[in-house]
């Protein structure tokens, strides 16, 4: 009866399915092992302008933590956290303020490519990519695939020829717009000019499909994400975005937009950026403003009776905190309305004040991760949202742009105003 009865509990233990013989953590853990977190957007780049000037020949990625100032919180990102968080792969955002004018905006972005270039030459953890395969190469070898990505089309100046140069420089994303709407793109938060894209901004989405340059939608109104993929012919991403069902920041991407990804075979990349995932908040942030408009309007001329009354308003309504659970929320929404094949991770670390509780900077993706398998999610879903989603659209970009190999540039005469088409 022994013998039956230790062979009943070894055959008992075989059949168990591996889910139930593993802890979240365990299932994110492997999930993460073999498929690590490629994540859509971080700003380190511009932290380098705006903290050094570009200057970093003695500046220490390996680790930041000591970049605390009194203006300024300590960076969220450095090789030793990125290993930390499981990263396995980065786009880095070469991002430049909309504001600047259009040919400024093109030298700006191409110092940021540069200064980029330069920070991850000089460590042999970080890997330049430009292709999907570069990308498999430095995960397989231990390293961080690096790749460079735009954010906001201002960084081209309305021209075709500069969109192909960037590409040539080592951009393989362009975010469509950033804060501002363009002459031939609406931002989706600012006053639209052409009802989404204009003739040239859609010949731009065709240009990018050509060369086998991502699309970015985040940033864009709605009426742009439905133009650009009416005319889209690849994959497109959004690099950064919330579900804007669960949060209704207009950054968000809509359920109208959500429903396309299938069809188009895009990538959602969820955001952590707390106003951007939790209401409460984002809420909140706009009850603040408008407190501090109605107290200028009644004292004008008398700052800190203003700074005295709006601290005390800020003491009675304490921000509400954004936790991991938030940015999972958002997670679920994109599964139920796209699909687990169209979700991936966007963490827009230093380019915002911090990350939700728990996952401040980029080392808390290993917890996000087990969130999810918590909350049900295979190591095989966990695997896709971590980077193979984002491997299959950019190989299915480049798969594409070899098909048009024989296509010619698209042209348009040098100067000519590209607002013109509307």
């Amino acid at each position: 009866m022994r013998h039956l009865a230790a062979a009943t509990a070894l055959i008992a233990a075989f059949w168990t399915p591996a889910y139930a013989q593993s802890t979240p953590e365990e299932t994110a853990a492997a999930a993460l092992e073999a498929a690590p977190v490629w994540d859509g957007h971080n700003d380190v780049p511009i932290q380098l302008r705006a903290r050094f000037g570009n200057q970093i020949n003695a500046f220490d990625f390996g680790d930041t933590l000591d970049t605390v100032t009194a203006e300024r919180s300590a960076m969220h990102t450095d090789i030793a956290r990125l290993r930390q968080g499981k990263v396995g792969a980065q786009w880095w955002s070469v991002y430049v303020s909309a504001d600047l004018p259009e040919p400024l905006a093109v030298q700006t972005t191409i110092e940021q490519i540069d200064v980029a270039k330069r920070l991850i030459a000089r460590y042999p953890e970080l890997q330049f990519a430009l292709t999907s395969e570069d990308v498999e190469e430095a995960m397989e070898a231990g390293r961080i695939a690096s790749l460079l990505g735009m954010e906001g089309g201002h960084s081209i100046g309305s021209s075709l020829a500069v969109l192909r140069q960037m590409y040539d420089l080592g951009a393989r994303y362009m975010t469509l717009t950033h804060g501002k709407t363009l002459t031939w793109a609406d931002s989706a938060t600012d006053a639209p000019r052409h009802g989404g894209l204009n003739a040239f901004g859609m010949d731009v989405v065709r240009e990018m499909n050509r060369i086998g340059m991502l699309v970015d939608l985040s940033h864009v109104s709605e009426a742009a994400m439905h133009d650009a993929l009416d005319v889209a012919r690849a994959p497109v991403i959004f690099s950064h975005s919330g579900a804007r069902a669960v949060t209704g920041h207009l950054r968000n991407v809509p359920d109208s937009v959500l429903q396309r990804m299938p069809q188009n075979g895009g990538v959602v990349m969820v955001v952590a950026l707390p106003w951007f995932i939790n209401d409460e908040l984002r809420n909140r942030s706009a009850n603040r403003a408008a407190e501090e408009a109605r107290l200028r309007a009644l004292f004008p001329g008398l700052p800190d009776e203003v700074a005295g009354q709006l601290a005390k308003w800020e003491a009675e309504n304490p921000a509400p905190v954004s936790t991991i659970g938030d940015m999972a929320d958002h997670i679920d929404h994109v599964r139920e309305v796209a699909g687990i094949d169209h979700i991936g991770i966007g963490g827009d670390y230093d380019g915002m004040p911090h990350g939700p509780v728990g996952m401040e900077d980029v080392t808390g993706y290993p917890a996000l991760f087990a969130e999810l398998a918590e909350r049900g999610y295979s190591q095989q879903d966990l695997e896709k949202i971590a980077s193979r989603n984002m491997m299959r659209a950019m190989r299915a970009a480049e798969t594409y742009a070899a098909s048009q190999s024989d296509a010619a540039p698209l042209e348009y005469p040098a100067g000519e105003p590209r607002d013109a088409n509307d």
